[in-house]
């Protein structure tokens, strides 16, 4: 089995996250990062560097430190009873951009809101 990967997640309404996922992907194509979906929670987990847990300040979301328990590759998300939205490859390479994250959650938050204006 491999090591596991050294990132933080950064957990989102799912909503937010699923918004985010499409604008990323017009933003960078498919070199989004790993993404977890908790359904029970309705979050989505964006994987990202380690390290952005110290300045992550994004309203509406929380990023949190692995503390070294990581990811297991390819198939194992993190958490129990979570599962892979966007799975990891098979490095830790492709973690989302916490820049490029902040950028489309806050899109994502203005999409959203345009929308539920309109209903």
């Amino acid at each position: 089995m491999a090591a596991p990967l050294p990132c933080d997640l950064v957990m989102v309404p799912a909503r937010q996250g699923l918004e985010a996922v499409d604008i990323l992907r017009r933003w960078v194509g498919p070199d989004v990062g790993p993404v977890i979906h908790d359904g029970p929670c309705d979050t989505l987990g964006f994987l990202v560097p380690p390290g952005t847990a110290a300045a992550w300040d994004v309203p509406g979301s929380a990023c949190t430190e692995t503390d070294g328990r990581g990811v297991r590759l390819p198939s194992d998300p993190p958490v129990v009873g979570t599962g892979w939205l966007l799975p990891p490859g098979t490095t830790c390479d492709n973690v989302t951009d916490p820049r490029r994250l902040r950028e489309a959650l806050d899109e994502a938050t203005r999409t959203i809101d345009a929308a539920d204006r309109r209903t």
